[in-house]
C-alpha cells in the first residue's frame, strides 16, 4: 500500500518514511502542501496521506480540504500530523475532512495503529465500491428487458431493435438468463391439447385394432 508523507522538516519527514517504510508500505515524499496536493490530485493517488498541518505553500489543512472538494475517485484517508493539541485545534482538523489527528511528539505503536486503522477502513470501502458497482452492473442488466416492446397481435413474436421479430423465450433468453421449461395452461389444454390428444387416441386405437 502506498502512503503519501507530506512533511517540510527534513528530520520529521525521514523518521516517518523509515518507520512505514519498517512496516511495509510503498512511501511517496512531499516537501511542501502543494506538493502534496499535486500528487494527490491524480487518478494514480496513494489511498493515504499523513499530512503535517504547518507546511509552506499550502497547510495541511487546506491540503485536506482540496481533497475532500476537488477529489472525485476513490477514497483518500488523510492523517493530519502536528504539534497542535487542543480541543479547537482537532475539531478544525476534522471539520476540514482529515480522517485522524496525531499530535507530535507521536509514539510510534500508535501511528502504527492508526495507520492500520485507516487501512481497515480503506479496505472496507474499496470492497463496498466493489459490491456497489455490481450492483450497478445487474440493475442495468434488469433495464435491458424493461421499456416499450412491441409484439405481434397474431402471432406474439417480439420486435427487436434491429426490426427482427423473434419469439418471445427467444427474445427473453438473449435479454437475461431466464431459463424455459414448457407446459400448457388450462385453456389452451381446453382450446388445443385436449382434442389433439383425443385425435392421437382414436388413432392408436384404430391401429391397435388392425
Amino acid at each position: 500500500m502506498r502512503v503519501l508523507i507530506a512533511e517540510d522538516d527534513e528530520v520529521s519527514r525521514r523518521i516517518l518514511e523509515y518507520w512505514l517504510k519498517k512496516w511495509g508500505y510503498e512511501v511517496i515524499i512531499a516537501h511542501n502542501g502543494r506538493q502534496a496536493w499535486e500528487v494527490l490530485n491524480n487518478r494514480d493517488a496513494p489511498r493515504m496521506a499523513i499530512l503535517d498541518w504547518m507546511m509552506p505553500e499550502m497547510d495541511g489543512l487546506e491540503v485536506c480540504r482540496l481533497v475532500r472538494e476537488k477529489w472525485e475517485n476513490e477514497y483518500i484517508y488523510i492523517i493530519i500530523l502536528t504539534a497542535k493539541d487542543t480541543k479547537p485545534d482537532i475539531i478544525k482538523a476534522l471539520d476540514a475532512g482529515a480522517d485522524d489527528y496525531i499530535n507530535k511528539p507521536y509514539y510510534q505503536g500508535e501511528l502504527q495503529s492508526r495507520i492500520k486503522a485507516g487501512r481497515r477502513i480503506i479496505e472496507l470501502e474499496k470492497e463496498l465500491s466493489g459490491k456497489i458497482k455490481s450492483l450497478e452492473e445487474a440493475l442495468l442488466h434488469v433495464k435491458q428487458l424493461q421499456g416499450l416492446l412491441p409484439i405481434c397481435s397474431y402471432c406474439k413474436k417480439v420486435r427487436d431493435d434491429n426490426n427482427y421479430w423473434h419469439q418471445v423465450e427467444e427474445y427473453i433468453s438473449e435479454h437475461s438468463d431466464a431459463k424455459f421449461s414448457h407446459g400448457i395452461c388450462p385453456d389452451c389444454y381446453e382450446k388445443y391439447a385436449k382434442a389433439d390428444l383425443e385425435n392421437f387416441k382414436r388413432s392408436s386405437e384404430k391401429k391397435a385394432g388392425k
